[in-house]
């Protein structure tokens, strides 16, 4: 066996040197600059997906790389990057590639770009060129200073105009989302404006019409507010404009109104002229029609403003009252008038749904409690219910063959009263005699309509007996006893 010598390591150095130099040269990959599929990026629920195209070089094996994209800071920095997309292993193995990716909610700037990487063999792209994104976490219109049109300032203050807050109802307010920014800005025309200043609130000591948007930078959105024309005032020049949430005319049954007006020191509120107690805020809520006015103390001078507030629920009647009676057999025929737009009727028995009633007139023929509601279908989509009863008429002149003599007033309805033939009753001039069996008189009458006794006896366990006697127009005459028993 031959030693080695000096030259033979050294050769075999310089082998080894080589062959890892070259498989290193076959392990490197060369990542093009991103294309991208867009100019600006202005995200949204709705929308959130761009596209960008790289080439590379292809490698001996990528069955275990993964391409991803980064996203770098707001100036087109890479210190700190976001991975958007990350593809499976070995899912890319042909250039051009197509990949798309989506936006973090965080996003807001004007010079955002994007990279490629590669995990095996390990590469990084150039920056792709700088692009406008943003994230519309909000992208619809907002209120500002509670939808009231004006505001004043008395000489030498200002007006303070800020966003609404919080969200409720129509008013989707930007400020639920912190991480939004805003601009305001000053009509200079009907079409032009001009920016004034930054910010969620705006202190104003100039005349002008005001408004702000939420910050998209370059990216179009309905993310703005309503315009407040602002004006200087002497005390009682300005008008405090009065603006009702529901609008006016309002619907009642989506319930109170807040009627608010322009910000000031301190309020008063009045109803048809009369002072409204403890209604000394910049906001009233009510749900009664009437002429509504304010007194606003703007510190160093007063203003007013009044609105005569509508509701729109339409007006209605029925024409039976609360309490009927009739005859078993009999029919009771029940209308409602009203003023609804495209009304449906529904009435009701006992809680029971009468499904064939449907028409404002409805023939009731039987006894019970009875319930209609009208709903106006168009408008104000508004209800309105009335309630009656049927009870069955009571007999005051049933037919009775004899004169009873004992009676039971007990409230149960049956055999309260005395209840004499008809020949002696009402109509018949007839006089009706009763007493005590003392011979003192309680009840007299020519015009007996089946009704005694009429109040309380105060009976005792013991029954008690009363007189009577019937004398008839021809002078014939009825005697006997009635035993009253509890």
């Amino acid at each position: 066996m031959l030693k080695p010598t000096y030259l033979t390591q050294f050769l075999c150095g310089i082998c080894f040197f080589i062959v890892a130099i070259f498989s290193e040269a076959k392990a490197q990959i060369v990542i093009g600059t991103p294309n991208l599929g867009f100019t600006q990026a202005c995200a949204s629920a709705d929308f959130n997906t761009y596209y960008a195209t790289f080439i590379f070089s292809t490698a001996d094996d990528l069955s275990t790389n993964q391409f991803s994209v980064e996203l770098s800071d707001a100036d087109g920095e890479f210190e700190t990057t976001t991975v958007v997309y990350t593809s499976a292993e070995g899912e890319i193995t042909s250039s051009p590639a197509t990949v798309g990716f989506s936006i973090p909610e965080t996003t807001a700037g004007e010079n955002y770009k994007i990279r490629i990487k590669s995990s095996s063999p390990a590469g990084t792209s150039s920056r792709s060129v700088g692009f406008a994104a943003y994230y519309k976490v909000q992208d619809e219109p907002f209120t500002i200073n509670n939808l009231v049109s004006t505001g004043a300032f008395c000489a030498g203050g200002s007006y303070l105009l800020t966003i609404d807050n919080p969200g409720s109802g129509s008013n989707n307010s930007p400020l639920q989302y912190p991480n939004l920014t805003y601009k305001w800005y000053k009509e200079t025309s009907p079409t032009t404006s001009a920016f004034v200043a930054d910010g969620a609130t705006l202190s104003v000591d100039t005349e002008g019409t005001y408004f702000v948007k939420t910050n998209y930078g370059s990216c179009t959105s309905d993310s703005f507010s309503n315009r407040v024309t602002i004006s200087e005032a002497a005390s009682g020049e300005a008008n405090a404009t009065i603006a009702s949430s529901l609008g006016n005319p309002f619907c009642p049954e989506q319930g109170y109104t807040t009627l608010s007006t322009i910000g000031g020191v301190s309020y008063q509120w009045y109803k048809d002229g009369n002072i409204i107690p403890d209604a000394t805020s910049q906001m009233y809520q009510t749900d009664a029609s009437g002429l509504y006015s304010v007194i606003v103390d703007l510190g160093a001078c007063l203003t007013s403003g009044s609105i005569e507030l509508v509701s729109e629920l339409f007006d209605s009647s029925i024409n039976v009252p609360e309490f009927n009676e009739m005859l078993d057999g009999e029919s009771l025929t029940v209308t409602v008038t009203d003023t609804a737009l495209d009304p449906i009727y529904e009435w009701y028995l006992n809680g029971t749904l009468i499904t064939s009633a449907i028409d404002e007139t409805f023939e009731a023929i039987a006894f019970g409690d009875y319930e209609v509601v009208i709903t106006e279908t168009a408008g104000c989509n508004a209800s309105v219910a009335y309630t009656f009863y049927i009870e069955e008429t009571l007999d005051l002149f049933p037919e009775v063959a004899n004169i009873p003599n004992v009676i039971s007033p007990n409230g149960d309805q049956i055999n309260d009263t005395w209840i004499i033939p008809a020949q002696y009753v009402s109509g018949t001039d007839t006089e009706i005699i009763i007493m005590t069996n003392r011979g003192k008189v309680v009840f007299k009458t020519n015009d007996y309509q089946n009704n005694w006794p009429e109040t309380d006896l105060n009976l005792t366990s013991v029954s008690q007996v009363y007189y009577y006697v019937i004398t008839t127009a021809d002078n014939e005459t009825k005697k006997g006893s009635i035993t009253v028993v509890k």
